[in-house]
């Protein structure tokens, strides 16, 4: 289950299990917590983040390194997933947004596309039986994305998980699956389309009953009409987009939402991302934060 992907125990007989050694592995956990709690109430002196992207790379080639069976990395991946996820809400995180399944994903071999979606299916449903994350921190979930693409069980459980955390205040963790930021752009400018002709409609069927035409529909479309369309309307922008495995490409993730975002490109492959990688991201954005804040408030002055 979800709690045990975090912090996964051994099946070992208790009986023969060494007394001082349980007694050591107690008191070097709770030194552990006590650490990260310390590290985290000093990093809170600084700016933190409202909002991190992940883009997960390096789950295929974290198995194939290790020669472990297909599919293997991506589990590894969705536990570090999880812990990522608690150590940014002990953080004070508010969103997290992580890039799951790309559109482009589907011309990859057919069994390995199987094989995700299995997996896709699996955690989901995990998530909806255990609530033990989501419940502690409060968590709403979002997919963001063609989700007509998705397998019908797979597309099934992800509209059931939205559904049952709509309520939630908590932690906004949105999963981009299928995506690419074209396919959201294309969306947005569709409907923002769909809109104006029904306004235009409306105004000619009231002009043709004699009422007078309302002159305040626009043509021309503007950024804030696409912002509204965006999956991201209700979020705020990343303010660091992480990127595993030292790629620096965005491949097609939050173009729209990026301009001002700190893109940092730790070495780890994503299943090696850990605690101390995302202390060091906070670290990089503290570091370049008055920069960050200029170019933003440079930015709306020109607007």
């Amino acid at each position: 289950m979800v709690g045990s992907l975090i912090f996964p125990t051994p099946n070992v007989d208790p009986k023969a299990e060494n007394p001082n050694e349980m007694v050591t592995a107690g008191v070097l956990s709770s030194l552990q917590n006590f650490l990260r709690k310390c590290l985290i109430a000093i990093l809170s002196y600084g700016p933190m983040p409202k909002h991190i992207a992940f883009i997960m790379d390096g789950n295929r080639r974290y198995a194939k390194f290790r020669s472990m069976q297909e599919g293997a990395g991506h589990r590894m991946g969705f536990s570090t997933l999880i812990a990522s996820l608690m150590y940014c809400y002990e953080m004070g995180v508010k969103y997290i947004t992580v890039y799951a399944f790309s559109i482009d994903n589907f011309k990859r071999d057919p069994s390995e596309v199987e094989s995700l979606m299995q997996l896709m299916e699996e955690k989901i449903n995990e998530l909806l039986e255990n609530r033990s994350v989501i419940n502690k921190i409060n968590c709403k979930i979002n997919f963001w994305g063609n989700l007509d693409l998705l397998y019908e069980p797979v597309r099934l459980a992800a509209e059931k998980l939205m559904a049952s955390t709509a309520g939630n205040t908590g932690l906004v963790f949105s999963i981009c699956m299928p995506y690419n930021s074209t396919s959201e752009i294309v969306n947005a400018v569709s409907q923002v389309c769909a809109e104006r002709m029904e306004m235009f409609q409306s105004e000619h069927i009231g002009e043709c009953n004699g009422h007078a035409a309302n002159n305040g529909v626009r043509s021309e479309i503007s950024v804030a009409d696409l912002d509204r369309h965006m999956y991201s309307a209700e979020c705020p922008d990343p303010d660091i987009v992480i990127r595993t495995s030292g790629e620096t490409r965005l491949s097609n993730f939050l173009l729209w939402q990026t301009t001002f975002s700190h893109l940092q490109n730790p070495d780890p492959l994503w299943p090696e991302f850990s605690f101390r990688h995302l202390v060091w991201a906070v670290l990089q954005y503290q570091r370049v934060y008055p920069a960050l804040e200029h170019n933003r408030k440079l930015a709306k002055k020109q607007l």
